[in-house]
């Protein structure tokens, strides 16, 4: 967990996402650019199973892989955007901290995502 410097508090909250969920996301999305860019670029027989399933899809719904790609970007969006609602509604007001929600959640999505969900801010006793 990083939090805000000078003793900011839970107005800082930042969590890095863990390491495998986030190698995940970003090789899948990886090889989904180029399979959607470049696909002729791609030794489909050196990929095993993943080779001869891949040149399928770009042989014959390359138009399906194109649109499936932006969606995804699109959806990581959402997920940014529904990461700054979050971070509203459980006082993470710090702007560094909501840029680096946004930031991490639009490039590896649900693994940031699931941190910034599960995140319950202390409430202070009121007297």
């Amino acid at each position: 967990m990083v939090a805000g410097k000078s003793g900011a508090g839970k107005d800082a909250f930042f969590r890095t996402a863990r390491p495998l969920p986030s190698l995940v996301t970003a090789l899948a999305l990886g090889y989904f650019t180029w399979v959607v860019f470049w696909p002729q670029s791609i030794p489909y027989g050196s990929l095993g199973p993943l080779g001869p399933f891949t040149q399928y899809l770009v042989d014959h719904h390359h138009a399906l892989l194109h649109n499936g790609y932006w969606l995804a970007w699109l959806i990581h969006v959402g997920e940014s955007l529904y990461a700054m609602v979050l971070c509203k509604s459980k006082g993470i007001t710090n702007g560094q901290a909501q840029l680096l929600w946004f930031l991490q959640t639009f490039l590896f999505g649900i693994a940031s995502l699931s941190i910034l969900i599960a995140y319950r801010p202390k409430r202070q006793k009121q007297t």
